[in-house]
């Protein structure tokens, strides 16, 4: 989850029909951004190609709406959590709530959880808490968390690591933007590297997460994107609002960044979400 923006205006999308199979493997669809005119964002995301969409909760009552999506349109299923800056505001009964929902048979992970240290909105000592706490009810359900990370990888490496020391860990780190050394240890941890519209910026500081998207194994290789957030290129700087059909622009710089094709990319992800997302095999075959 990044800074809001504004919505742009509906119906306008840049994206063109693929003919492929993608997932949308994180967008906020339960965000204001899209109260106006979500049946025209999921119509343009299926046109787009894009079939599956997970939408991870940011508090109790974000969790709670992404699941009442989930229920209520096909192709969106929900993971739930409190992500780290948010748990400051969280109580004991929005805990409760989360662990009662996470049982729900249309919850496929957990999360949105992690470390921000580029935002002051949560004592560090509370996000630790509430990360351990998601990675340890992910453990017990066997269910993948799905991780947020700003400025703080070596810290949630060293959780993961803790984590794994007690048992079988399985996961994602979203919108990732860190050096492929972090995106090895995080796959050897047993996570996958999710890319956004961030893969798409040209800016030189962006240079190492490019780095990262060639290198990543393609059987720890998934995309999103981030929506309302992270607008990708050549969209970037001209719409305010991301959405799920913009998925095929990240995923044609990424194909064009390893070298392999739109049918080769669109193969991996789909058979890496399948294994990691295990639970959406119960509601769908794809």
């Amino acid at each position: 989850m990044h800074q809001k923006n504004s919505p742009s205006p509906a119906g306008e999308s840049s994206a063109e029909p693929s003919g492929l199979f993608w997932v949308d493997t994180h967008c906020h669809l339960d965000d204001v951004a899209f109260g106006a005119d979500l049946a025209e964002v999921l119509e343009r995301a299926r046109s787009a190609g894009v079939q599956i969409m997970i939408c991870p909760g940011t508090s109790a009552a974000s969790s709670q709406a992404v699941v009442k999506l989930s229920e209520s349109w096909p192709g969106l299923y929900a993971a739930v959590g409190i992500h780290p800056n948010a748990a400051l505001e969280a109580s004991p009964l929005d805990w409760e709530q989360i662990c009662l929902l996470a049982r729900q048979p249309a919850v496929v992970a957990i999360g949105e959880t992690g470390l921000d240290r580029y935002r002051d909105f949560t004592p560090w000592e509370t996000q630790l808490e509430f990360l351990d706490r998601h990675l340890r009810l992910a453990q017990e359900l066997e269910l993948p968390v799905i991780l947020h990370c700003r400025d703080a990888e070596e810290e949630l490496l060293t959780a993961l690591h803790e984590a794994v020391d007690r048992g079988p860990l399985r996961g994602i780190w979203h919108a990732f933007s860190a050096d492929l050394e972090t995106a090895y240890e995080a796959t050897e941890l047993g996570l996958y590297i999710s890319f956004a519209g961030s893969a798409t910026y040209r800016n030189k500081k962006f240079e190492l997460l490019q780095e990262a998207v060639v290198c990543v194994p393609d059987d720890r290789l998934l995309l999103e994107t981030d929506s309302p957030y992270l607008v990708p290129e050549p969209l970037r700087g001209k719409q305010q609002r991301n959405e799920p059909a913009h998925l095929v622009l990240t995923a044609q710089r990424v194909a064009d960044l390893r070298e392999q094709s739109l049918e080769q990319l669109a193969d991996i992800t789909r058979a890496n979400t399948r294994r990691l997302f295990d639970r959406l095999c119960l509601f769908c075959t794809f």
